[in-house]
């Protein structure tokens, strides 16, 4: 047997403790069942990821996360007899043997609960008893029991569970009319013939199949042994309040998003680097915000050097002498596609119509990774300016030199050498730049906020590639934090009145304290920043799809190919997207409360990156996530594809000296 001792004492810390679950006995007991013993052959790396893993007949082995929070809700102590409906694996009911005097479990698949009966022997746990039957049931001659835990989910409690608690004992058992539409409840008996329920929010179960359950079909029946009032589904929910999204052309798709007009910022995600819809969309709503709410500052996932040179373009300014195209180096296609190309050209075309330089449009990065860019822009700065600043400047920034061209070697070095002094250098670069503020204005006031911001992101970038080989959320956290810093300079340089319309991929935009980003791994990023810093004056908005085509790569710095997007995961919210049969919609959570209540419930979401691997798809491209917390608004496309990458053919001819994507 493998020894993972260590993975899962992690788990017990990361995935349960961090996440609520408090109860000693519990985590003690998580801690001593080695899961591994419990998941098929082969999935033994995978047992303490929190998440479901397949079992035989079709069944799945509860994530762990789950299994804890149902015990922990029955409440169950030394000297209690249990009763568990559904055997499976055989591992919850491990780990109530490590708790309880006694476990009653039974399975209806004769073949799972042998195997269980075979794992318990070889573990030593000899205070379960295991039968195969109807556990609809219940095990009458064992009752009544202190607690009874079901790991299905039926359509309402079954009658005959409920008469096996005794007064003051608890049933826990998802129920549900739906497989996307079940509820973890906790029944307590009060009286004789009295019970109370509390909801624990949703769940995803396999069907309760019993005579007190699910036909042997599994199908949903009107006929429920419950009773329980029949609600809506949650994508009949989502269908409903649904706003249809016309062509991306049609003024009408920007007019949707006016009710975000007052608000200072508005961050616009996408669940892909690669999709041409999420590119597309953002410019209509973009051009809508700037045109009829003032907004001035488009600030993207990008580099602050490469997007400078877009900036020059979209406000009518020279480029820099003997500077190269921008956004050469991988991922080309996120920034040199044809959408952002049209995009571009839109926002030079409007700011010749405006003239007056408080109102024009600016494109700004964000982003961290170009340090040779910014270090190349701010000495350029400098000899301009102050060449005994760019001599000295550049005797600091020589202790980088070495790593520009490939920088996440640099923190190999910094690991063993004295990274302090150069850490030092370009942080001191960065202050005495910032206090010449005044003698630089004068000369050159324009250029100002550019070679400030290079400084800060040299200082930034040296300190993140150092980090980065010390793993953990460190690098993560610096990276986002300097985005929204750059976005904070970047307001205050445009004065009090100026407002931002922020491109990001989602895992930045929404915010990570409601999912698993912020819960399980203490991740900050840019929209949770923003909340915290703006309130309500900031608007945070997802996109997503459910299948199509997208611009990926296969591996960090490899070729961009055209992959096929792989139907989205039946236990995700783009599922439940997708079932609502509207194929693109703007979905405003805040203005459904019972929808918005809903759409707590923690679900699978799809990341994609600029890589994509389709074949570890669950395990590369989901994570957990609360979306009605996450976001405060959500743009569905139903099928999407892939952007175009930018070449010589789309220039096309009179293309003027200045295009920022000359080739």
């Amino acid at each position: 047997m493998l020894d993972l001792s260590d993975a899962r004492n992690r788990m017990v810390e990361v995935h349960l403790s961090r996440r609520g679950i408090h109860d000693r006995e519990v985590l003690e007991a998580m801690r001593e069942v080695p899961r591994e013993a419990f998941v098929a052959p082969g999935f033994e790396e995978f047992a303490y990821e929190d998440g479901p893993l397949p079992i035989a007949e079709g069944q799945t082995i509860s994530q762990p996360y789950i299994v804890a929070l149902m015990i922990e809700m029955a409440e169950i102590g030394p000297g209690d007899h249990v009763l568990e409906v559904g055997t499976g694996s055989g591992y919850a009911a491990a780990v109530m043997s490590r708790i309880v005097e006694h476990v009653y479990t039974i399975e209806r698949h004769a073949g799972l609960a042998e195997t269980a009966r075979q794992r318990f022997e070889e573990l030593g746990y000899d205070n379960i008893e295991v039968r195969t039957g109807d556990g609809t049931k219940g095990w009458p001659d064992a009752a009544p029991f202190d607690a009874i835990l079901v790991a299905a989910g039926g359509p309402g409690a079954p009658l005959a569970l409920q008469e096996q608690l005794d007064v003051g004992d608890r049933l826990v058992i998802p129920v549900g009319d739906e497989p996307h539409d079940q509820r973890l409840l906790k029944v307590t008996r009060t009286g004789a013939a009295t019970y109370s329920e509390e909801d624990f929010g949703g769940v995803r179960f396999v069907p309760l199949i019993g005579e007190q359950g699910w036909p042997e079909s599994g199908n949903r029946i009107a006929d429920r042994p419950s009773g329980r009032a029949r609600t809506r589904s949650l994508p009949d929910m989502i269908a409903a309040a649904a706003e249809p999204l016309p062509g991306f052309d049609d003024p009408a798709f920007g007019e949707l998003f006016d009710r975000f007009g007052d608000r200072r910022v508005v961050l616009l995600g996408e669940a892909s680097h690669g999709t041409s819809e999420f590119y597309r969309a953002r410019a209509a709503i973009t051009r809508r915000l700037i045109e009829k709410h003032g907004f001035t500052i488009v600030a993207v996932e990008a580099d602050w050097p490469d997007a400078a040179a877009i900036d020059r373009y979209v406000r009518h300014r020279p480029p820099r002498a003997n500077a190269d195209p921008p956004f050469q180096r991988f991922p080309t296609w996120m920034w040199r596609n044809t959408d952002v190309a049209a995009f571009v050209d839109w926002m030079r075309q409007h700011n010749e119509r405006i003239r007056i330089s408080s109102r024009l449009a600016g494109f700004y990065g964000l982003d961290i990774y170009n340090m040779s860019g910014s270090i190349a822009a701010v000495l350029q700065y400098l000899d301009r300016v102050d060449p005994q600043a760019a001599k000295i400047a550049r005797e600091r920034y020589g202790c980088l030199t070495p790593w520009q061209n490939e920088p996440s070697t640099y923190g190999r070095v910094a690991l063993t050498s004295g990274y302090e002094k150069c850490e030092q250098a370009v942080l001191e670069q960065c202050r005495e730049l910032l206090a010449r503020q005044l003698d630089y204005a004068q000369q050159d006031g324009v250029d100002f906020l550019d070679a400030t911001q290079n400084a800060r992101l040299i200082a930034s970038a040296e300190r993140y590639y150092r980090i980065m080989y010390y793993g953990g959320a460190q690098s993560w956290n610096l990276r986002d934090t300097h985005m929204f810093e750059t976005l904070e300079h970047l307001l205050e340089a445009r004065g009090p009145n100026a407002k931002a319309v922020v491109w990001a991929h989602n895992s930045h935009i929404g915010d990570a304290r409601y999912t698993e980003m912020g819960i399980v791994r203490d991740e900050v990023n840019i929209g949770q920043l923003c909340r915290q810093r703006f309130g309500d004056e900031a608007a945070l908005i997802g996109l997503s799809t459910h299948s199509g085509t997208v611009a990926a790569a296969s591996d960090w710095d490899g070729e961009m190919e055209i992959k096929q997007v792989r139907p989205s995961h039946s236990d995700s919210y783009e599922r439940l997207c997708h079932d609502c049969g509207v194929s693109r919609f703007l979905l405003d959570i805040k203005r459904d409360d019972t929808l918005r209540e809903r759409l707590l419930e923690r679900r699978l979401e799809r990341f994609i990156g600029v890589i994509y691997r389709p074949e570890t798809e669950l395990r590369s491209h989901y994570a957990d996530a609360s979306l009605s917390q996450q976001f405060d608004a959500f743009v569905w496309f139903d099928e999407t594809a892939a952007v175009t990458l930018l070449g010589p053919e789309h220039l096309g001819t009179g293309v003027p000296d200045t295009y920022p994507f000359g080739l």
